[in-house]
């Protein structure tokens, strides 16, 4: 290469359900100007850039089979935190875990979170991410206060909702298919304890959850349901709610502890044994009949939290359930091509609970009953290819197999008809399959004909592109201009 463009190398580069990758070359630059080379240097060698962080989202978003990957975790630096108002200013390759590690003992923490703490800010917002509390405070992108885009051509644009803000609202949600996010502002909460309230609420099926969710959206924090995808008839959809609160000021005698980051530590060991070896054990009941009895055994156990009542965790280990097990994911993966699928549909509100249970009903009689199921509750958002919606999502893990994948495929087509009947959206950090005519049915031909207008702006050569993008959005040649996107 004639140009340092950074650490480079040839690499397998996979979603991070371990189903869909491909072995390419993987580009790291440490800063703008190696950055600006990379993109000179693809250009040069007529390939394609895929954007990437630390690979967290579960399908092809930042895969590649026709182009170098952009591998951006090595520009990571924190910038600035200013103490007085909570807001934080990023390179796009820092992680989650960095702005909290930061913001926490100075009182404060991210507005959003996933249920991982290792995705990259840059890419946070390039997939628009949410969290538990989405109702609440809304997207990833709803408290980013401004982003600079890298563009194709190297130009490098300041955007907010009042500088170039087609392409802030365009970008974020965007997949990275419009620029790369160098740096991000964004503001978090203030809190006054490392620790937040939590009760379990026992439910005995779906439509008792979404109810009794419904009713503490006003006061809730954070509120998420598991559901026992095994249940069926009567018991449909049962699970356990779980109820978060911050606590107010002066309510955590020992703040000064419960804010150190020490205090945030996730345990070395669950329940005696070593964290990195506990997926050698969930492998042991990684098939139908073993997850039926966990799914069993963690609802019983969830009628017994909820009889305990409130009780104290702290936010890194309400937030970052993802994060207890080490490489849980590899409990999927007996042999190459093993590994996990996320089907999450965003339903509206008034036909959400029908279309949850024709989803968890067609996986049962497909064979591909989900092995975890999590409700959550959201609002909407101003974004172009936003996923989000006044209504609900259900994420749903379903086990892929080299054996079994065809009749998977097939059976996620058949829940997308269920999804667009209802009128439902998709979101783009989770998915893997659906097409472009269905993208179409649900986002419009009007939002996707302006993404594609905006893209045609700020990446005219098409130089950003991964597997997501080829898959869903190079086939529909629409370019009709439709004037701003529905908001």
């Amino acid at each position: 290469m004639g140009q340092d463009i950074g650490r480079v190398g040839i690499e397998r580069v996979e979603g991070w359900g371990m189903s869909v990758g491909s072995t390419t070359r993987i580009v790291r630059p440490r800063d703008l100007d190696q950055l600006r080379g990379a993109l000179q240097e693809a250009r040069r060698a007529g390939v394609s850039l895929a954007p990437r962080g630390t690979g967290c989202s579960y399908g092809d978003a930042s895969t590649t089979r026709d182009g170098w990957a952009l591998d951006m975790t090595r520009m990571n630096r924190l910038l600035d935190f200013d103490a007085s108002t909570g807001d934080a200013e990023l390179e796009g390759g820092a992680s989650i875990r960095q702005l909290w590690r930061k913001a926490l003992p100075l009182g404060y923490w991210p507005k959003v979170v996933s249920g991982t703490m290792f995705p990259t800010i840059g890419g946070a917002a390039a997939m628009n991410i949410h969290g538990k509390n989405n109702f609440k405070v809304g997207t990833f992108g709803d408290n980013l206060l401004e982003i600079d885009l890298l563009l194709g051509n190297g130009d490098l644009v300041t955007c907010s909702r009042e500088q170039n803000a087609e392409l802030f609202h365009g970008a974020i949600g965007g997949f990275g298919m419009l620029g790369i996010i160098t740096r991000a502002k964004t503001r978090t909460t203030k809190v006054y304890s490392g620790d937040v309230r939590v009760r379990g609420i026992s439910c005995h099926d779906l439509g008792e959850m979404m109810d009794a969710m419904q009713e503490l959206v006003g006061e809730a924090d954070y509120l998420v349901g598991w559901i026992d995808t095994f249940g069926s008839g009567s018991a449909g959809g049962r699970g356990l709610i779980h109820d978060a609160r911050y606590l107010l000021d002066g309510e955590d005698s020992d703040s000064d502890k419960t804010l150190s980051l020490e205090h945030q530590d996730l345990p070395d060991a669950v329940m005696g044994v070593p964290k990195a070896e506990i997926w050698r054990v969930l492998r042991m009941f990684n098939h139908d009949p073993g997850m039926r009895l966990v799914n069993a055994i963690k609802q019983v156990s969830g009628r017994m939290e909820a009889m305990s009542g409130w009780h104290r965790q702290s936010h890194a280990g309400f937030n970052f359930l993802l994060d207890y097990v080490p490489d849980w994911k590899y409990a999927y993966a007996r042999r190459a091509g093993d590994g996990l699928l996320q089907y999450q549909a965003f339903l509206p509100a008034d036909t959400a609970l029908d279309g949850f249970l024709a989803l968890l009903a067609e996986g049962q009689s497909s064979g591909h009953t989900p092995y975890l199921g999590v409700l959550k509750r959201h609002r909407p958002d101003p974004f172009l290819m936003t996923h989000a919606l006044d209504g609900w999502s259900m994420a749903m893990d379903l086990k892929v197999t080299a054996k079994n994948r065809a009749h998977l495929l097939e059976t996620c087509a058949r829940f997308s008809k269920i999804c667009l009947a209802a009128g439902g959206r998709f979101y783009f950090a989770k998915d893997q399959v659906i097409s472009p005519d269905v993208a179409r049915a649900s986002f419009g031909s009007e939002r996707i004909a302006a993404f594609h207008e905006l893209k045609a702006h700020a990446d005219p050569d098409g130089l950003f592109s991964t597997d997501l993008w080829r898959r869903v959005f190079e086939e529909d040649p629409a370019r009709t201009s439709h004037g701003p996107w529905p908001r």
